[in-house]
């Protein structure tokens, strides 16, 4: 899922609140039908805003006519509310009547039972399962707390939203994305928040505030490593492609950028240097250059993918999670597995300059 780029650091610093477990709309399975969830595990699947379009546009697919009534469920459900809530605080229009007239639009109507049936689907995947993925990539007491919307909307994005206060992942009902894509993607982001509530801690505290100012713009950056993370963690471990359940050509792109591995992160290194040498000094530069990383799926993904991957594979799990909310040990602890892989593979593959991980300590 792509979600706007100001999020990718935020959400390693927004604060988890509690939610519960359960479905809005239509129940996607009840409580006592499966096992108990752990109890730091809080997950809701919200689907009432898809829920009522997909009303409507039945409705219309038979000829019935669309009731006033129908709208106003439309427009008051939980989705729809922090739809247009999220869509006005970015200073966009969105309004009730120009929805309307998406809702009533024949490419939409003819969309009806491809949107139905992947409707069925994500409501059939298990989110405990991606919930469960993302946890087992995260500090022992770790609690993920999310709201999932799948909406449909005239925009095809998806995004993260109210990470500090009640944490939500919208996600644009998409035909071509099967469940277990849907899966996937929900636990990338869940990983993504829980993330932010292990780490939050470590951002707050007064010795990470005493830091030079270019010091912690350099660690917070580092952060957004996460994101290969939690390809790693959706996937369900370095045994499994992070593209398995994703079109062959995501997998075909994925393998050519990891082929890219050793120049790219020497790119990602070039820009740590330039923010400490004071070569950038502007926010508006430095988002530029580190926006660059993100792409389809960039350096951030592709070169933290692969030093989460040798990082567990050489010392296990726990080390890597151990190094998830201490930027420098993931580079010191990525070091050294690499330096074991070229001794004994004789993969040679590119390190942390010992002048970058003395700059930060």
């Amino acid at each position: 899922m792509r979600t706007t780029k100001e999020c990718h650091i935020r959400r390693f610093l927004g604060i988890i609140v509690p939610l519960t477990f359960m479905c809005t709309g239509f129940l996607v399975s009840s409580a006592a039908a499966q096992p108990q969830a752990p109890s730091n595990l809080d997950i809701r699947l919200v689907t009432d805003e898809a829920d009522a379009v997909m009303f409507i546009l039945k409705r219309m697919k038979v000829g019935e006519p669309v009731a006033a009534a129908d709208w106003d469920r439309l427009f008051s459900t939980e989705g729809y509310v922090r739809l247009k809530k999220r869509e006005s605080e970015l200073k966009r229009s969105f309004e009730d009547a120009e929805f309307q007239k998406f809702v009533l639009s024949s490419e939409l109507l003819a969309k009806t039972g491809a949107l139905a049936e992947t409707l069925e689907l994500w409501k059939r995947a298990d989110m405990r399962a991606a919930a469960t993925r993302a946890l087992a990539y995260l500090p022992a007491g770790t609690a993920i707390r999310a709201k999932v919307y799948p909406v449909i909307k005239p925009k095809t994005n998806s995004f993260v939203f109210e990470l500090e206060t009640d944490p939500a992942i919208f996600l644009y009902l998409n035909p071509d994305m099967n469940s277990a894509q849907f899966e996937n993607t929900v636990a990338h982001e869940l990983h993504h928040i829980g993330l932010a509530a292990a780490c939050l801690p470590v951002y707050e505290s007064e010795e990470f505030k005493k830091r030079p100012a270019e010091v912690r713009t350099v660690l917070e950056w580092i952060g957004a490593f996460g994101e290969g993370v939690a390809m790693l963690a959706a996937a369900g471990g370095p045994d499994v492609h992070p593209h398995a359940a994703s079109p062959a050509p995501d997998r075909e792109r994925w393998d050519k950028d990891m082929a890219n591995f050793n120049a790219d992160q020497k790119k990602v290194e070039a820009f740590f240097l330039d923010v400490l040498d004071g070569r950038l000094k502007e926010e508006a530069a430095i988002r530029e250059v580190a926006f660059s990383f993100f792409g389809i799926q960039g350096p951030w993904y592709t070169v933290g993918w692969k030093m989460a991957e040798l990082i567990e594979e050489t010392f296990g799990r726990a080390k890597l999670i151990d190094c998830l909310c201490d930027p420098v040990a993931l580079l010191v602890a990525y070091n050294e597995a690499a330096a074991m892989r070229s001794s004994q593979a004789g993969e040679a593959l590119a390190l942390w300059s010992p002048e970058l991980l003395k700059r930060l300590n």
